[in-house]
């Protein structure tokens, strides 16, 4: 794996958190394949969650983009009561390590932390993710994103834009 490859990457990784941040929602959506998967498993005991969305409960699964797509169509038109108003976030991303796989993907492995404040009320959530990625004429895709939610409490919502 390469320095360049790293940094891109990298680079891309950041701009999905400000993208995010920002509540640049087509922008943010683009990011992913139309049949990406987005996981968000639940914990079965203290070490050990759910692998199979089919399997076992998660606090988010959607099979493709449409999951996300329906969660920002629910947001723009105020009919996720949940998610009114909107929380202001801030996503850090860090110990990224990356690696090209067999079949041409690039999997990216990260710690991340989201640190949120809505109706005064402020909160954290943190974890580890991983991200099937693909290149494009255009940049990265995301082809798979699965993340593992480490907060043993969920004092608020949990939805995608605090992951």
């Amino acid at each position: 794996m390469s320095q360049e490859l790293h940094f891109a990457v990298s680079q891309f990784l950041y701009k999905k958190a400000e993208l995010c941040d920002a509540y640049d929602w087509d922008a943010y959506l683009e990011l992913y394949d139309e049949d990406s998967e987005y996981h968000i498993p639940q914990w079965i005991d203290d070490h050990n969650y759910v692998q199979d969305p089919n399997q076992g409960l998660s606090y988010i699964y959607y099979a493709d983009r449409t999951g996300l797509e329906d969660r920002v169509f629910r947001i723009r038109t105020g009919k996720a009561a949940s998610a009114t108003p909107l929380p202001r976030t801030l996503h850090s991303i860090n110990n990224i390590r990356v690696k090209t796989l067999d079949d041409g993907l690039i999997e990216a492995k990260v710690a991340w932390q989201t640190l949120y404040n809505r109706q005064g009320l402020e909160g954290c959530f943190y974890g580890h993710a991983t991200y099937l990625l693909h290149q494009t004429a255009d940049g990265f895709r995301i082809r798979r994103q699965h993340s593992i939610l480490l907060n043993d409490k969920i004092d608020s919502v949990l939805d995608f834009y605090h992951v």
